[in-house]
């Protein structure tokens, strides 16, 4: 099964940056890492976790219901945080979008994401 680049209008564009935003084979979606940009590629949130966070999960929500789907269809997160002192406020922002049972997620560390100002990158992976 050949996999199918998709180009959600839902969120920032992509053309021109060298990545695609979504991919889906049969019912599989993978999403790339998604950062604080809103629809219209504006930054949202410096310095703060909690809008950032909250930005990033409406980036992969309006990913996920382009395709008709939603946040309950994650089967597995992988978030990447650039300052260790923020994770109470990035679980503070992903406690009002998930409850028990969480997704599953691997969560990392990192010196540092794409633009210095992003203190957050959250991938997914989801079924439709």
């Amino acid at each position: 099964m050949k996999p199918e680049i998709i180009r959600p209008q839902s969120v920032h564009s992509t053309q021109g940056i060298g990545y695609s935003h979504v991919a889906k084979a049969g019912n599989t979606v993978y999403i790339a890492g998604q950062v604080a940009l809103d629809k219209d590629g504006a930054f949202v949130g410096k310095h703060d976790i909690d809008a950032q966070t909250t930005q990033v999960y409406v980036n992969l929500q309006a990913i996920l219901q382009e395709l008709d789907g939603g946040l309950g269809n994650i089967v597995k997160l992988t978030t990447y945080l650039t300052d260790r002192d923020q994770l109470d406020g990035f679980r503070r922002a992903r406690n009002r979008v998930f409850a028990e049972p969480f997704p599953p997620n691997t969560l990392v560390f990192v010196s540092g994401l794409a633009h210095p100002d992003y203190l957050v990158e959250i991938e997914a992976i989801a079924v439709l």
